[in-house]
């Protein structure tokens, strides 16, 4: 057999593999017996024990249910997951699960915690076409973004404030069929009371603030962190200067955008421009 020398902590899927291993060995379970448990193949069991397969975060959820281990293989999950993400992304991700408070603008594409599976798929699918990640990092970040899009369904979910700009309604992601489920579970969100959806038009011009999406997360301790991207990586400020200034130009993006009513029209006028 091939050895390899890995290090466990810093190699999510063999700790993944090893729990999964250990749990069943625990209860003297077959991999054919955890399968029909599971309801997933025992080749896939296997595949996966030997950190050959990615979990995904349906098999981690079941696995959960299985061994009765409240959330320790969705955690191990989460962890692989995060390893295919942009840098810096993952840190973020764990501040937008805890804030209170949650303001972004969002620039040529709906706002992640937006985007429903089809959307996500398109974007991510589109990436695997052009060589830029694989098929499987493709996958985890669809499941991921799935496991983020949780908080707005929490027992007390953040108070929301987004600004998508007119673009992220008119590009097609994933052609007209996505695009009208996609303005539909915008125009949804924006009727919930702890969410406010506002549309920066076209001619606002130079004077949007931002030339590239930003967002702004007050914390549980009263302090507030910013995030953005590159090409490359993601960044979360912590430098409450620079937070101070993001949230003043954030401040005059929402004077300029369109008020409640008048954004919900556009996204109801964009969906029709989609419907055949």
């Amino acid at each position: 057999m091939e050895q390899r020398t890995v290090d466990v902590l810093s190699s999510p899927a063999i700790r993944f593999g090893q729990e999964l291993h250990r749990s069943r060995r625990a209860r003297g379970w077959s991999q054919v017996g955890l399968s029909k448990r599971l309801g997933y193949s025992n080749t896939l069991v296997s595949y996966v024990e030997r950190a050959k397969r990615a979990p995904t975060r349906n098999f981690a959820v079941k696995a959960d249910e299985v061994f009765e281990t409240g959330g320790t293989f969705y955690e191990l999950w989460r962890r692989y997951a995060k390893a295919s993400l942009l840098e810096g992304f993952p840190e973020y991700a764990d501040a937008e699960g805890r804030c209170r408070r949650l303001r972004s603008f969002g620039l040529t594409v709906v706002t992640g915690l937006f985007q429903v599976p089809a959307y996500a798929a398109a974007l991510a699918y589109a990436a695997v076409a052009r060589g830029a990640i694989t098929q499987s990092q493709a996958d985890e970040r669809v499941d991921f973004l799935a496991a983020r899009q949780l908080v707005l369904d929490k027992k007390n979910p953040p108070v929301i404030h987004a600004v998508l700009d007119e673009s992220c309604l008119a590009r097609p992601i994933g052609g007209p069929a996505v695009m009208i489920k996609q303005l539909d579970r915008i125009a949804e969100l924006a009727a919930r009371p702890n969410v406010t959806i506002q549309i920066a038009p076209f001619d606002l011009g130079e004077h949007l603030p931002f030339t590239m999406p930003v967002t702004l997360l007050d914390l549980p301790d009263s302090s507030v962190v910013g995030y953005a991207e590159s090409h490359a990586r993601g960044h979360l400020e912590r430098a409450r200067e620079r937070v101070m200034e993001w949230e003043r130009q954030y401040d005059q993006l929402v004077v300029e955008a369109l008020p409640k009513a008048a954004s919900l029209a556009v996204i109801r006028k964009a969906r029709k421009e989609f419907a055949p």
